[in-house]
């Protein structure tokens, strides 16, 4: 009933965005998706990691054949592309396969499966499927953002950001210091966060082929719950980045170009009109939300994983710091955000207590002071940055505290092992 539910919410919300994009002129994520069955999709890594998703449920027999299945059909596609003479300008030149394959095991799945088979073998399908809808929702959510929120917030925001120093002005010389090279690979990074969140999502499920069954929480479920609700706040704090606001990406629309060589100056914050094109996409930072959720879970894994898991994070922060994506103040609510979610979905999956509540509530309360006190104390965070940054800093580490505090009190307890009684020797 859960899965059942849970798929027939997606589809409707799919439906709902499609038809909200359409009344914009823009094609939805149905849409979008459809296409990538036969045009170039935006991203092959994506859908072959999704792919590597849905292949959790197959035996490795099943794996490899799948795998050369969709390899085979990427090399039929780009036979006739060449044959065609049709070039590849936007997106990949692969892809194609995976999704070919996913949407052959689900006809599979409906035809040749019954009883808990089917069911497995679909929620293989859906779990795939779901992260390649994740990312087209996404992208169509951002476009609605750009067309409904003519105003943004961004000169209150960066006001606010006086109290932890404007970290993204000084990440962003860093950035600019290093030349192309570390831009190059900070890029690399901040668009693969997707294809890392797979890598510890697989280790989390290596073991469903076996045991015939997924685990009650993992990765995937905390990523497409972050994905959903972040845009909500898109809408309700419409931000698009210091980037965009006071550097020359903003074009008439900036500021100034002030962005990454002076801080902006301490004035009192308005609202600013911006374009229709740029994604009010900020606050909170979701990629860092994202990484904060692939550093939780790499922590139960090997040391590699482990390393990976906190690599990433540290990346991904220079990289929304360091390309001007973000603001201090996003990052810091962005890790709130992403402890508030995992709390609530491990405690669904554990049964709610006073502990999980205590922690979920307080985590929303911290969010939602955060969020209020960017909008109407700006001023005076900047006046007083002595007092207001490590404020901000203190209210995130103590639900960080409070998350670790609370989650190692719900760690099964390995009982020591029985030590067996002395027994006399026969003399």
């Amino acid at each position: 009933m859960l899965w059942a539910t849970a798929a027939v919410t997606a589809l409707g919300f799919l439906i709902a965005l499609e038809i909200a994009a359409r009344r914009y002129g823009l094609p939805g994520p149905i849409t979008t998706q459809v296409q990538e069955v036969v045009f170039a999709p935006k991203s092959g890594f994506l859908l072959y990691a999704s792919m590597a998703l849905m292949m959790v449920v197959l035996t490795w027999r099943q794996r490899f054949i799948a795998a050369g299945v969709a390899i085979g059909i990427d090399v039929t596609f780009l036979l006739v592309r060449w044959a065609a003479d049709v070039k590849v300008t936007d997106g990949h030149s692969f892809g194609n396969g995976a999704l070919w394959v996913i949407l052959g095991y689900a006809a599979i799945a409906v035809t040749r499966r019954t009883g808990k088979e089917r069911v497995l073998l679909l929620k293989g399908v859906g779990l795939g499927l779901l992260l390649v809808a994740g990312r087209k929702t996404g992208d169509t959510w951002l476009l609605i953002t750009s067309k409904t929120r003519p105003a943004v917030l961004d000169q209150y925001v960066a006001t606010a950001d006086h109290a932890l120093g404007n970290p993204s002005w000084l990440v962003g010389r860093i950035v600019t210091a290093t030349g192309p090279i570390g831009a190059h690979f900070l890029d690399y990074v901040y668009t693969q966060l997707a294809v890392a969140a797979v890598i510890v999502a697989l280790y989390q499920l290596r073991n469903v082929a076996v045991e015939r069954r997924f685990p009650g929480h993992h990765l995937v479920r905390t990523f497409l719950v972050i994905g959903l609700l972040g845009p909500g706040i898109y809408m309700i704090y419409p931000v698009v980045g210091p980037i965009f606001a006071y550097g020359a990406d903003g074009g008439h629309w900036a500021v100034a170009n002030l962005w990454p060589d002076t801080p902006p100056p301490v004035n009192v914050p308005h609202q600013m009109p911006f374009d229709e094109i740029t994604p009010r996409n900020c606050m909170p930072s979701l990629h860092t939300a994202w990484a904060t959720a692939i550093f939780i879970h790499s922590r139960k894994g090997p040391r590699i994983l482990q390393f990976a898991g906190a690599f990433w994070l540290i990346a991904t922060l220079g990289a929304t710091l360091g390309f001007g994506y973000h603001y201090g103040a996003d990052i810091v609510a962005g890790v709130v955000f992403t402890l508030t979610i995992e709390a609530a979905l491990r405690s669904l999956d554990r049964g709610w207590d006073r502990s999980g509540i205590q922690l979920v509530i307080y985590g929303a309360t911290v969010f939602a002071a955060l969020l209020v006190s960017y909008r109407y104390l700006p001023m005076e965070m900047a006046k007083h940055p002595w007092v207001a940054g490590p404020l901000l800093i203190l209210a995130m580490t103590s639900v960080v505290h409070c998350y670790v505090r609370t989650t190692k009190l719900w760690e099964p307890k390995v009982a020591p092992a029985r030590q067996p009684e002395p027994q006399p020797e026969l003399v």
